[in-house]
Protein backbone atom coordinates (compact mmCIF):
# COMPACT_ATOMS: atom_id res chain seq x y z
CA UNK A 1 0.00 0.00 0.00
CA UNK A 2 2.88 2.22 1.17
CA UNK A 3 3.88 1.96 -2.94
CA UNK A 4 0.44 2.63 -4.46
CA UNK A 5 0.08 5.79 -2.17
CA UNK A 6 3.98 6.80 -2.62
CA UNK A 7 2.57 10.29 -4.20
CA UNK A 8 0.26 11.16 -1.55
CA UNK A 9 0.35 12.63 2.10
CA UNK A 10 -0.71 9.63 3.41
CA UNK A 11 1.02 7.25 6.27
CA UNK A 12 0.49 3.94 6.22
CA UNK A 13 1.35 1.19 9.27
CA UNK A 14 1.05 -2.49 9.51
CA UNK A 15 0.25 -4.10 12.76
CA UNK A 16 -1.52 -7.47 13.96
CA UNK A 17 -4.49 -8.03 16.38
CA UNK A 18 -2.44 -11.55 17.50
CA UNK A 19 0.81 -10.48 16.11
CA UNK A 20 4.23 -12.38 16.91
CA UNK A 21 5.45 -8.90 18.30
CA UNK A 22 9.44 -8.78 16.88
CA UNK A 23 9.18 -11.48 14.27
CA UNK A 24 10.09 -10.90 10.79
CA UNK A 25 8.10 -10.99 7.74
CA UNK A 26 7.30 -14.42 6.85
CA UNK A 27 10.07 -16.41 4.59
CA UNK A 28 7.61 -17.38 2.20
CA UNK A 29 5.45 -14.57 2.16
CA UNK A 30 9.19 -12.61 1.44
CA UNK A 31 10.19 -14.73 -1.33
CA UNK A 32 6.10 -13.87 -3.22
CA UNK A 33 6.52 -10.44 -2.62
CA UNK A 34 9.74 -10.56 -3.86
CA UNK A 35 8.49 -12.83 -7.12
CA UNK A 36 6.66 -10.18 -7.91
CA UNK A 37 9.24 -7.19 -8.28
CA UNK A 38 8.76 -6.10 -4.31
CA UNK A 39 12.13 -5.49 -2.27
CA UNK A 40 12.42 -7.40 0.57
CA UNK A 41 11.72 -4.87 3.59
CA UNK A 42 13.59 -5.39 7.15
CA UNK A 43 9.59 -5.55 9.12
CA UNK A 44 9.20 -6.73 12.23
CA UNK A 45 5.33 -7.66 13.78
CA UNK A 46 3.77 -5.28 15.81
CA UNK A 47 0.69 -5.62 17.93
CA UNK A 48 -1.87 -3.13 17.04
CA UNK A 49 -2.83 -0.81 20.24
CA UNK A 50 -5.85 1.45 21.03
CA UNK A 51 -3.62 4.15 21.07
CA UNK A 52 -3.30 3.41 17.02
CA UNK A 53 -6.34 2.91 16.06
CA UNK A 54 -7.74 6.51 17.62
CA UNK A 55 -4.76 7.95 16.08
CA UNK A 56 -5.92 6.17 12.33
CA UNK A 57 -8.55 7.72 10.13
CA UNK A 58 -8.72 4.63 8.61
CA UNK A 59 -7.91 1.13 9.12
CA UNK A 60 -8.19 -1.68 6.92
CA UNK A 61 -8.54 -5.59 7.88
CA UNK A 62 -8.65 -8.38 6.13
CA UNK A 63 -11.29 -10.64 7.30
CA UNK A 64 -14.82 -9.51 9.24
CA UNK A 65 -14.00 -10.86 12.21
CA UNK A 66 -10.78 -8.82 12.65
CA UNK A 67 -13.34 -5.45 12.73
CA UNK A 68 -14.44 -7.21 15.31
CA UNK A 69 -11.09 -7.59 17.15
CA UNK A 70 -10.70 -4.05 16.23
CA UNK A 71 -14.16 -2.30 18.09
CA UNK A 72 -13.52 -4.53 20.82
CA UNK A 73 -10.50 -2.53 21.33
CA UNK A 74 -11.99 0.22 20.49
CA UNK A 75 -15.56 0.89 20.28
CA UNK A 76 -15.44 4.40 19.13
CA UNK A 77 -12.91 3.29 15.75
CA UNK A 78 -16.68 1.81 14.37
CA UNK A 79 -16.69 3.63 10.94
CA UNK A 80 -13.30 3.37 10.25
CA UNK A 81 -12.59 0.11 10.39
CA UNK A 82 -13.41 -1.58 7.05
CA UNK A 83 -12.31 -4.42 4.79
CA UNK A 84 -9.34 -4.59 2.63
CA UNK A 85 -11.67 -6.30 -0.16
CA UNK A 86 -14.30 -3.71 0.33
CA UNK A 87 -14.59 -2.59 -3.46
CA UNK A 88 -14.37 -6.36 -4.19
CA UNK A 89 -18.00 -7.02 -3.14
CA UNK A 90 -16.75 -6.91 0.71
CA UNK A 91 -14.56 -9.65 0.10
CA UNK A 92 -12.59 -11.27 2.80
CA UNK A 93 -8.87 -12.53 2.34
CA UNK A 94 -8.07 -15.24 4.74
CA UNK A 95 -4.52 -15.14 6.37
CA UNK A 96 -2.57 -17.28 4.62
CA UNK A 97 0.24 -18.13 7.89
CA UNK A 98 0.88 -21.80 7.12
CA UNK A 99 -1.11 -23.09 4.10
CA UNK A 100 1.66 -23.24 1.44
CA UNK A 101 3.14 -21.44 -1.29
CA UNK A 102 -0.02 -21.38 -2.90
CA UNK A 103 -2.13 -19.57 -0.48
CA UNK A 104 0.65 -16.82 -0.07
CA UNK A 105 0.14 -16.36 -4.31
CA UNK A 106 -3.25 -16.23 -3.99
CA UNK A 107 -3.59 -13.74 -0.58
CA UNK A 108 -1.06 -11.68 -2.60
CA UNK A 109 -3.31 -11.43 -5.90
CA UNK A 110 -6.14 -10.30 -3.46
CA UNK A 111 -4.07 -7.87 -1.51
CA UNK A 112 -2.42 -6.30 -4.66
CA UNK A 113 -6.34 -6.22 -6.33
CA UNK A 114 -7.56 -4.65 -3.35
CA UNK A 115 -4.17 -2.42 -2.42
CA UNK A 116 -4.74 -1.18 -6.06
CA UNK A 117 -8.45 -0.38 -5.80
CA UNK A 118 -8.37 1.68 -2.24
CA UNK A 119 -4.94 3.69 -3.46
CA UNK A 120 -7.39 4.98 -6.77
CA UNK A 121 -10.22 6.37 -4.60
CA UNK A 122 -7.53 7.40 -1.16
CA UNK A 123 -5.49 9.04 -4.32
CA UNK A 124 -8.07 11.57 -5.13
Amino acid sequence: MRGALSRCDIKVSSAGIAALVGKPIETTARAVLEAHGHPAIEHQAVQLEPQAISEADLILVMERQHISAVLSMAPEARGKVLLLGKWQNEREISDPYRQGKAAFVHAYALIEEAVNAWAQRLAR
